[in-house]
């Protein structure tokens, strides 16, 4: 489903990206793993059409979509919900919900109560102000309204920074759920450990660069991974 290929990201002088490549495949969780400043979110940023590669290519289903805005790259398939959730404070719940529906009107209603399927508090709190949720109300109502648009590929950053476990542990459960509405996942995360468990397949990006990859189990079970991420 996506591939990303020999892809260099620049901040100024300092490369935060050097030649990575990963693949996606339809139907997957796969996450990437690694310490703050290693380029996870950089990755996602470059996906979404935020940032720009000055080298290499990404392909999404078979077409290259390098240089393409953001916004119909949300119209291709791709949807991302941003580390720190950034929900929109003073609008009421089903507002942010259709602010991430702008590209899905024709079929509003119907990823609607997918939503609400999903994440049943926003149902029931549908006219209340976003700033008014918890973190972890307001990491549900993130993922919801990046559903709206019916994406196939999720980009989700960080989704447990922050939470109570009881509430990770939540979040983590409907990410599966998400796969199986047909949804496929790549999950940005410090939380190795979780991320691993829930995976197909991961990465782990160190200062720019990929150091590792493989299933997560194979992840789980590497020396090096459990030294530098679990505290083993």
């Amino acid at each position: 489903m996506l591939k990303l290929d020999n892809i260099h990201i620049s901040y100024g002088p300092i490369e935060a990206l050097k030649g990575i490549d990963i693949e996606v495949e339809h139907g997957e969780i796969v996450c990437l793993i690694g310490s703050n400043g290693a380029g996870k979110s950089t990755t996602l940023m470059t996906i979404s059409g935020i940032l720009r590669p000055f080298t290499g290519d990404i392909i999404f289903n078979g077409k290259s979509i390098k240089g393409i805005p953001p916004h119909r790259i949300v119209e291709m398939g791709i949807s991302q919900v941003p580390e720190g959730r950034r929900v929109f404070p003073k609008l009421t719940v089903k507002e942010n919900l259709e602010m991430g529906g702008f590209s899905n009107r024709g079929n509003f209603e119907s990823s609607l109560e997918m939503v609400y399927n999903l994440f049943p508090i926003l149902k029931e709190r549908y006219k209340q102000m976003a700033g008014t949720f918890s973190g972890g109300e307001q990491q549900m109502l993130a993922i919801g309204r990046a559903l709206m648009s019916r994406p196939k590929l999720l980009l989700l950053d960080e989704p447990s920074l922050g939470l109570a476990p009881i509430i990770v542990s939540k979040i983590f459960k409907t990410i599966k759920e998400i796969r199986s509405e047909g949804v496929t996942v790549l999950l940005v995360e410090q939380n190795a450990k979780a991320a691993l468990k829930l995976s197909n397949r991961g990465y782990v990006l160190e200062s720019g660069s990929l150091v590792l990859q493989g299933t997560g189990e194979e992840l789980l079970r590497n020396e090096k991974v459990r030294k530098s991420y679990f505290g083993e």
